[in-house]
């Protein structure tokens, strides 16, 4: 099954420095907390594809469940909320490719209550070049795939990798987040962008 946004390649860069005496790896409770703590974001990204291209665009996420992927310069729009993740494909006039959330593992990332100390749920937790790179998966369904976390000090998300359910990895590199911001309610419905697009 193809997880295109949400199956979020290599790193391909740590994009933020951090001094010597920070090079400790976060704990994962104050990851956990970290996550939960996240309301609203909205934020520029990079993504690199599973085939090496490169799009950009702007994210919207509000917690729980409910994210938003808007492409530049593309008619491309994933959506996730109530439980679904829509991809609409530019390139279609056809409706889009509709699956549970729960099959993604940016899933583990819009959990209402985000526990990383969950058993099995973490199968990596290491500090790479002065960041904390976690890797968790659903601990009762692993054959989903995973997320690989990007962690700067102190505590902020800068990128992460899915690997998806047929080993497709796609990375999603997060540029400066604005928190707490507003969104619209219609902003995440999957049926209001059907009723948009005629679908």
């Amino acid at each position: 099954m193809k997880k295109l946004a949400l199956a979020i390649a290599p790193v391909i860069a740590l994009l933020v420095s951090a001094p010597a005496a920070l090079a400790e790896r976060i704990p994962l409770n104050t990851i956990s907390n970290y996550l939960n703590g996240l309301t609203t974001l909205q934020s520029e990204f990079t993504q690199v594809n599973p085939d090496g291209t490169i799009s950009t665009g702007t994210v919207y996420i509000h917690r729980p469940n409910r994210v938003r992927f808007e492409y530049d310069n593309s008619n491309q729009l994933m959506l996730a909320s109530a439980g679904q993740v829509a991809v609409f494909d530019a390139k279609s006039n056809q409706g889009p490719q509709i699956y549970p959330l729960s099959e993604t593992p940016l899933s583990i990332i819009l959990a209402p209550n985000v526990n990383l100390a969950r058993q099995g749920m973490v199968t990596g937790h290491s500090e790479v070049k002065n960041t904390t790179v976690v890797t968790a998966q659903d601990p009762s369904n692993p054959q989903y795939g995973n997320i690989q976390m990007v962690f700067t000090s102190p505590t902020e998300l800068r990128q992460w990798i899915v690997t998806d359910n047929a080993g497709k990895k796609t990375t999603v590199i997060l540029g400066e987040m604005q928190k707490g911001v507003s969104f619209r309610a219609s902003t995440f419905v999957i049926e209001n962008e059907l009723q948009r697009r005629g679908q």
